[in-house]
This record gives structure tokens, sequence and C-alpha cells, in this order.
């Protein structure tokens, strides 16, 4: 099964910014990595107008929209009660990733670096659990897990790696 590793915190912490620089990082040193994103939101990553989402509107349970370049499953839930994390894990094609990063979820147990900017130690302290293999964050504070810097991207890329290497 590919490593999986969730970057965790509250909203607003800036869990997308810093994905956004990290994978290009991971990238660079020959990590391929794939990313399931939790939103709270009602999502449509179909465009109104479009036969795809006008045939998925007129019923279709799942559509499979595919070109040379990418492909792309919606599937209808409407009957879900909760996100099934395990099933969302096995759609990823394990054969062209080295690493699943995961943004939220953080009620999975699953290895995470939680993300700690503007926040008391108390708050803080409610994330961590055995889970959580590193804090990422913008001030320095007392954790029994290494304390990365929030703002130092390359950083906390270069702990992930090692992360990878000391499990293989």
């Amino acid at each position: 099964m590919l490593p999986i590793l969730a970057i965790a915190a509250w909203s607003g912490t800036g869990k997308t910014t810093l994905l956004k620089q990290l994978i290009p990082l991971l990238k660079e040193q020959g990590v391929r990595p794939g990313l399931i994103k939790h939103t709270h939101h009602d999502m449509d990553v179909d465009i109104p107008g479009k036969d795809s989402y006008e045939l998925r509107k007129a019923g279709a349970d799942q559509v499979l929209v595919a070109s040379q370049q990418r492909w792309a499953l919606m599937t209808e839930t409407p009957d879900n009660e909760a996100i099934d994390f395990n099933f969302l894990i096995s759609r990823m094609d394990a054969r062209s990733l080295d690493l699943i990063l995961v943004e939220g979820f953080k009620d999975e147990p699953i290895p995470r670096i939680v993300l700690c900017r503007d926040r008391s130690e108390e708050e803080i302290k409610i994330l961590l659990d055995e889970h959580v293999i590193a804090v990422a964050s913008d001030r320095s504070f007392d954790v029994s897990v290494p304390l990365l810097n929030l703002n130092d991207p390359p950083q906390i890329a270069n702990f992930i790696v090692q992360w990878l290497k000391d499990r293989s």
C-alpha cells in the first residue's frame, strides 16, 4: 500500500498554500505525489453547459471524462452519510504514485503533519495524537515530535522525503 501522509490544521492555517509549495519540491526530489482533499462545501468539478455536466445532471451516477492529457471520474453520492476514506484511497493509481498526500481528514488514523499558525499551544494540543509525526509552525513551542518551520517548505519537503526513506 502507498504511504499516506495528511496535512492537518484548523481552517485558514494555510494547508493548501503549503501543499502548492510542497508538491513541486517533492517532485524535484523524485517523489510522485497524489492528493486527496477534503472539503466541507458542496462542490462541483464539472462546468454547467458542458456535455459531461449535462449528462450527469440527466441522471448518470458516474461520468468519466477522458482525453489524452487526463481523465476525471465524477460519482454522485447523495445517499452516503459519510465519506469512505479507504474507498477514496483505493481509487488512487498506485502504479503512478509514491505517496498520497491528504489535505484534511484529521480524524483518520493516518500519519500527519499538523500545521500551527496563530493558535495557542492548547488549541494545537487538541490535534496532537499518536498519528502526528511532526508539527510545522511559525513559532516555537514544546512538542514531542519534530518541530518544523512552517515558512520553510524545503525543510518540510526534506522531512517528508526522509520519512518516506525511513518507511522503506
